[in-house]
């Protein structure tokens, strides 16, 4: 009897059930005893929450008051304890409540008998319900790969995948005196990394603002479940962080679209449930996302490693276990999910095309904005040493199609204000891009025409500047047409190198025009299924 009360003592906790596309999945509706005792733990969670992110300040405030004294720490002690052990009882009757509701009991056959036995069927009966993911189990690993030959595609290990370095150029001295005079430094950015950095630039991985949102967060796993019979999965990357992902399968519609998978790589207060997910969906296309490090279901922490840790394992769940040729594979993000997007057309280049929505080209400007001008070097070298989203620099290394989305009233990743659309990091995103694979077009002039183009924030102004500088588009794909057959498809090209200052300026311009699409909104509005397209190709 005492084992099998453990069971629904320990037992996750239910959320919802789900029965097919019909509609008439429901929520779990706990009985009075487990409600109660569930809703003070709930409380319990919160304070201990609210209580560890506010402990530096409780902390001064003890010590300041005289607090911190043995007279004093014993007695609290006690008090602690007292309290565990109240809500060790608390736990006790939540678990008396759920062994008496019927819809637990079976949940929770189901899900021992998963664990115990992992067949193709017993994972479809478990997939009709929505628990806690930490009990989830594992559906696929970082190493269960065909052959030898798949994972060196990576060369991934334990230590994690391999990620661009930073060139350190901070100055001052080097040797032994310049390492003392920098450790203070590496010390203090090391600190601001892992407490406030971190949760600034990922927000979506506090936990008090995901229990918030949990209610949404269902919502949308409802309906991906229910109304595109999603499959939920779990996989572990080298790291050991727990990544929690979900496929919708159109490939049984026979479609074109259908038959090709669109990567969804979300922003930093994004999640698969009710992310950027949508507008490839709606747009008819099979569909893998998946949330960061620390989101939701997810484990770990959201830092550029396992980041990029999380992005192989989905990268060779879509290969090895959904069967998609990486031929078929898009890579959409939105946001910051640019990062890893990017390392993953960079990691894998047969990628067949890359969507980069509201992204910026480096993380420090963004950073620098936000934070006093007297830190900029400290803020520099934190970013760096411990945040380095470095997207465009990954950007370059991909020889694939590229498309760039830029919101025209973006008020994150500008720099001044949303007004001002020269100083959105899109742009600088772009002129990097367009530098590295045209050199010969994108001199002092190409750029310029180029930055002219970006000015122009609505269809008639870009009209009026091919009109201005005759554009023609057939010449110019003719042009880039010719030289491909001629000197190959490898980046960067020499295209222009022999051509008139006409020429070149109608190439650049051209070739803006077909990597940048404007989309007249701010940073988080959802972007329409309609506006989602391929990128151009020649």
């Amino acid at each position: 009897m005492a084992t099998g009360l453990l069971r629904y003592i320990f037992g996750p906790k239910l959320r919802r059930i789900h029965r097919g596309a019909d509609g008439s999945g429901f929520y779990y509706q706990p009985r009075s005893l487990e409600k109660h005792s569930d809703s003070i733990l709930g409380w319990a969670y919160i304070l201990w929450s609210v209580s560890y992110y506010t402990s530096p300040l409780l902390l001064l405030y003890c010590y300041r008051k005289g607090y911190i004294v043995m007279s004093r720490i014993i007695p609290a002690t006690q008090y602690a304890s007292a309290f565990l052990l109240i809500l060790t009882g608390v736990a006790c009757l939540r678990g008396m409540g759920r062994w008496t509701n019927p819809e637990y009991v079976q949940f929770i056959t189901i899900l021992e008998e998963t664990k115990r036995n992992n067949t193709p069927e017993n994972k479809r009966k478990l997939a009709n319900y929505s628990f806690d993911f930490a009990h989830w189990p594992e559906d696929f690993t970082w190493n269960e790969v065909s052959s030898q030959k798949d994972r060196q595609l990576t060369k991934v290990s334990k230590a994690g995948v391999p990620l661009l370095k930073p060139e350190h150029k901070y100055g001052g001295t080097n040797g032994f005196f310049g390492l003392l005079t920098r450790f203070p430094c590496q010390i203090i950015g090391y600190l601001m990394a892992n407490s406030f950095g971190r949760r600034m630039l990922y927000p979506g991985s506090v936990c008090l603002l995901q229990k918030a949102i949990m209610p949404m967060l269902l919502q949308g796993q409802a309906r991906l479940m229910e109304e595109n019979q999603g499959k939920r999965a779990k996989l572990i990357a080298c790291d050991g962080n727990q990544i929690d992902t979900v496929f919708v399968d159109r490939r049984p519609t026979e479609t074109e679209r259908g038959k090709k998978l669109v990567i969804c790589c979300e922003g930093n207060a994004g999640f698969y449930e009710v992310g950027c997910v949508t507008t490839p969906l709606e747009a008819g296309y099979s569909v893998l996302g998946w949330n960061h490090p620390g989101f939701a279901g997810s484990t770990g922490v959201p830092f550029p490693q396992n980041e990029a840790n999380a992005m192989d394992v989905v990268v060779q769940y879509a290969i090895q276990r959904l069967n998609f040729q990486v031929e078929d594979i898009i890579v959409y993000a939105w946001s910051i999910g640019g990062f890893t997007a990017t390392w993953a057309t960079m990691t894998y280049p047969e990628i067949s095309a890359l969507v980069l929505d509201a992204s910026f080209d480096d993380l420090v400007p963004l950073a620098l904005k936000v934070m006093p001008e007297s830190c900029r070097g400290l803020v520099t070298r934190t970013v760096r040493d411990y945040l380095n989203l470095n997207i465009a620099e990954q950007l370059c290394k991909y020889q694939g199609p590229v498309l760039l989305i830029r919101r025209t009233k973006d008020e994150i990743i500008t720099t001044t204000v949303p007004e001002d659309i020269m100083s959105n990091r899109g742009n600088d995103l772009l002129l990097m891009l367009l530098q590295f694979r045209y050199p010969k077009l994108m001199a002092e002039e190409g750029i310029r025409v180029v930055r002219e183009l970006l000015s122009a924030s609505n269809p008639l102004q870009e009209t009026a500047l091919y009109s201005r500088y005759e554009v023609d588009d057939d010449w110019c794909t003719s042009v880039l047409q010719s030289y491909k057959s001629e000197q190959g498809d490898v980046f960067p090209w020499t295209v222009g190198e022999d051509m008139t200052s006409e020429g070149r300026r109608q190439l650049a311009i051209f070739l803006a025009h077909k990597h940048l699409k404007n989309f007249d909104a701010t940073h988080c509005t959802p972007l329409p299924s309609y506006e989602f397209t391929l990128p151009w190709s020649l």
